[in-house]
């Protein structure tokens, strides 16, 4: 089995914008946690926003370079624009999985429709490393539809949706430069299952509701992240409430990161050469 390393509570909530109220469960400066290849996480747990008929609150304009950006709608709507030529509207259930590759201008707001009629907003954005030979490729926009999104049957433990990777033989529609897995995972209370992760594969598991028990060592709940040690091969999650959970494997790059605000390279030349070129 993969072994906990740490369990981690949410750190301090800080707003992105005026529209997204975040926990920052992982940066890529925290190489310690075994993120690689995983670089960021902002958590924005569950906030309620009033009605809103003026300007959507949100992130304007601003720049990405050498990443891909994975945004998770649990509740509420954004609407997404960049200069690629993607966009559209996020809703509860959907995924947005960007590519900024060589360079990227988006922004990020409430939809009018959710601003106009306010209620609870919560999202994850996940920020995925590029290999040094793919961070300069096309930017890329994939619009991934609750509806196309398939769903493993956990054996009468639960759901799991099934964004990126492949779980039980089902593969998700996101389409990755490496081997990630990415699953959207609720669990019954009482409720068990031993997850298929491969050896190489980093790991790490968001509670977002509810606490489990994993592999009979360490509980973890709501708001809370759980990392683990290198090597060992799956996991065993066990609910003891019903559970909400988001699990993230992927095959480590091993590769220098250097990052400065929205970019993320090998070099700070390189680094120099982003700031230069926006």
């Amino acid at each position: 089995m993969k072994q906990v390393l740490k369990v981690y509570s949410a750190p301090t909530k800080h707003w992105v914008g005026d529209g997204f109220l975040v926990h920052t469960m992982f940066h890529y400066q925290q190489s310690y946690k075994n993120i690689d290849p995983f670089l960021l996480m902002d958590y924005a747990a569950p906030h309620y926003f009033a009605s809103n008929t003026a300007q959507p609150k949100g992130v304007g304009e601003h720049p990405h370079r050498g990443f891909q950006t994975v945004t998770i709608a649990y509740q509420g709507e954004v609407a997404h624009q960049d200069s690629a030529g993607g966009g559209g509207v996020i809703k509860s259930g959907d995924v947005q999985w960007m590519t900024a590759g060589s360079g990227v201008m988006h922004e990020e707001f409430h939809s009018p429709a959710f601003s106009q009629a306010g209620g609870v907003f919560e999202m994850v954005q996940l920020w995925v490393n590029l290999a040094a030979k793919d961070k300069m490729t096309l930017p890329k926009y994939q619009a991934i539809k609750s509806d196309t999104i398939p769903t493993v049957n956990l054996l009468g433990a639960g759901t799991a949706k099934i964004i990126a990777g492949t779980l039980d033989g089902i593969t998700g529609p996101a389409d990755t430069f490496g081997p990630i897995n990415l699953w959207d995972t609720q669990l019954i209370a009482g409720g068990g299952y031993v997850f298929d992760v491969p050896q190489s594969h980093n790991l790490l598991i968001l509670v977002l509701s509810g606490e489990i028990v994993i592999n009979d060592t360490h509980t973890a709940q709501a708001a809370e992240l759980a990392t683990f040690e290198q090597g060992g091969q799956d996991v065993k999650i066990h609910a003891i409430s019903d559970a909400k959970i988001l699990i993230l494997t992927g095959e480590p790059i091993n590769e220098p990161v250097v990052g400065h605000g929205p970019f993320v390279m090998n070099t700070k030349a390189q680094i120099i050469e982003a700031i230069d070129d926006v």
